[in-house]
C-alpha cells in the first residue's frame, strides 16, 4: 500500500471515531440523534365499503277475517294487528330499510272497517306494521281511490301519525312533486310508487297529482328529481300484472325493461298479483314481478293467496356513487288460517320440531313451490338464494 493511501485511511479512521464520540456524547446529554430529513409517508387505511340491506314485502290487505283476528287478539274491543305479524317481525326489524305495500285506504277513527269491493282498514293496522318493523309502504294501487281523495288524505295523515313513510299518494301538488327519501345509516334512499290503474275511479278534477299512473317516462323523471335531492339509490314499487298468475304479463316485462334501462332506477318491487311471481335480473339490477300477499284472506280461498315472499337485498357501494346488489335473498312466507290467522316464515316452521311431521312436509312443499315461481326467469343464475328451499 502506498504511503498516500495509508495516510488517507488514517484520516478516515480519525474522523469516524470523532463522529461516534459526538453521537455518544449527545445521547449521554439527552439530545436525540439527528433523524432523516425525509418523513415517512402516512399509512392509508382504506374506507370500508358502505352497505345496507333493503327488505321488500308483499301486499297488506285487511280482508274481514284479518281485522276480525286483530279484534280477537285485542280482547274483542279495538284492534291489535301485531300478533298477526309476530312470526316475521324479527326478519323485518333486522333490515336497514323495510318496505311493504298498503293495498287499502284507512278508515276514519271509530268507523267500521270494510272489505272488498271498497276497502277501508282500521288505523290500528298501521300501528301493527310499524311495531312489526316496517319503515314505510307504497300506497299506489288499484284500491287507492276506494274512498276518494278524502281517503287518500286520511290514509297519509294516519301513516304520518304512525311514523310510517309513504310513497305513491299526495295531499297537495307540492307533496306530489317531493320524492320520499329515507336516510338509511347515512345513505339516502328514495322510494317511488306507481299503479297500472284505479278500478276505473278517478281523483277529483284538478287533483290528478294525488295518484301515480305507470308511465316509464314520468317514473324516470321522478327518479332524476330524487337524485337531484341527493338520493343515492332509487327503489320503485309497481302495482301491476294479472291477479293470481305466477308468470309476469307482457306489460310487466316491457315496463321492467324500460324503467331499468338507464341509471335512474336501482330495483323494482312488484305487487298486486296476490301470487308469487318470478324475480329477474337485468344487467346488475333486479325486479321482483310479484311478492304475493304479506297478509290477506279473501273469499276466493286460493292457496296461492296464502303464499308470499320477502326479498332481502344487500346493496354495497362498489365505487363513488355506484351501488350493486351483492346478495339477493328471498324468504318465503305463508298465512296460517287456523287456529289463529298468523304469518309464518316457511324456512323456520319447516324445520320446527315442535310441529307435526305432516305440517313440516306441508310447509316444505309450499316453500319449494314458491322457490319455483321465483326462479321462473332464471333468478338463481344471478345468485338468488331462496332461504330453506331444496337445492339452496
Amino acid at each position: 500500500m502506498s504511503s498516500l493511501a495509508v495516510a488517507m485511511l488514517g484520516v478516515g479512521l480519525v474522523v469516524g471515531a470523532l463522529n461516534l464520540h459526538m453521537i455518544l456524547s449527545a445521547r449521554d446529554e439527552g439530545t436525540p440523534p439527528r433523524e432523516s430529513a425525509t418523513p415517512s409517508a402516512p399509512v392509508q387505511t382504506p374506507r370500508p365499503a358502505r352497505q345496507i340491506t333493503v327488505l321488500g314485502a308483499g301486499d297488506v290487505i285487511a280482508h274481514q277475517p284479518v281485522w276480525e283476528q286483530a279484534r280477537a287478539d285485542n280482547g274483542g274491543k279495538g284492534y291489535n294487528f301485531l300478533p298477526i305479524f309476530e312470526g316475521v317481525s324479527a326478519t323485518i326489524s333486522a333490515a336497514d330499510l323495510a318496505l311493504c305495500h298498503l293495498d287499502n285506504p284507512i278508515a276514519p277513527v271509530g268507523a267500521a272497517p270494510a272489505s272488498f269491493p271498497l276497502f277501508q282498514s282500521p288505523p290500528e293496522l298501521l300501528d301493527g306494521l310499524k311495531q312489526t318493523g316496517f319503515d314505510g309502504c307504497s300506497v299506489s294501487g288499484n284500491h287507492q281511490l276506494d274512498r276518494g281523495f278524502d281517503g287518500i288524505k286520511r290514509t297519509l295523515d294516519a301513516m304520518d301519525k304512525a311514523e310510517l313513510g309513504h310513497a305513491g299518494g299526495a295531499r297537495t301538488a307540492e307533496e306530489a312533486a317531493t320524492p320520499k327519501i329515507y336516510d338509511v345509516h347515512g345513505v339516502k334512499v328514495a322510494h317511488l310508487s306507481y299503479s297500472y290503474g284505479f278500478n276505473n275511479l278517478k281523483p277529483p278534477a284538478g287533483k290528478e297529482w294525488a295518484v301515480n299512473m305507470i308511465d316509464p317516462a314520468a317514473i324516470k323523471t321522478a327518479a332524476r328529481k330524487a337524485r337531484e335531492a341527493k338520493a343515492e339509490l332509487v327503489i320503485l314499487s309497481l302495482h301491476w300484472g294479472a291477479e293470481n298468475k305466477h308468470v309476469p304479463s307482457p306489460d310487466q316485462e316491457r315496463w321492467a325493461k324500460e324503467v331499468l334501462a338507464g341509471p335512474e332506477i336501482d330495483m323494482v318491487l312488484g305487487h298486486h298479483s296476490h301470487s308469487v311471481q318470478a324475480m329477474e335480473q337485468f344487467g346488475e339490477k333486479w325486479v321482483s314481478y310479484g311478492l304475493g300477499d304479506q297478509v290477506a284472506r279473501s273469499t276466493e280461498g286460493l292457496e296461492s293467496q296464502r303464499e308470499g315472499a320477502m326479498i332481502r337485498m344487500t346493496l354495497t357501494e362498489v365505487g363513488p356513487g355506484a351501488w350493486r346488489v351483492t346478495k339477493a335473498e328471498a324468504i318465503p312466507t305463508w298465512t296460517e288460517y287456523t287456529p289463529k290467522l298468523r304469518i309464518v316464515e316457511l324456512p323456520r316452521v319447516a324445520v320446527d320440531q315442535s310441529r307435526s311431521a305432516a305440517a313440516r312436509r306441508t310447509y316444505q312443499a309450499a316453500l319449494d313451490r314458491i322457490a319455483g315461481y321465483l326462479r321462473l326467469r332464471g333468478a338463481q343464475l344471478g345468485g338468488l338464494v331462496v332461504v330453506g328451499a331444496s337445492g339452496d
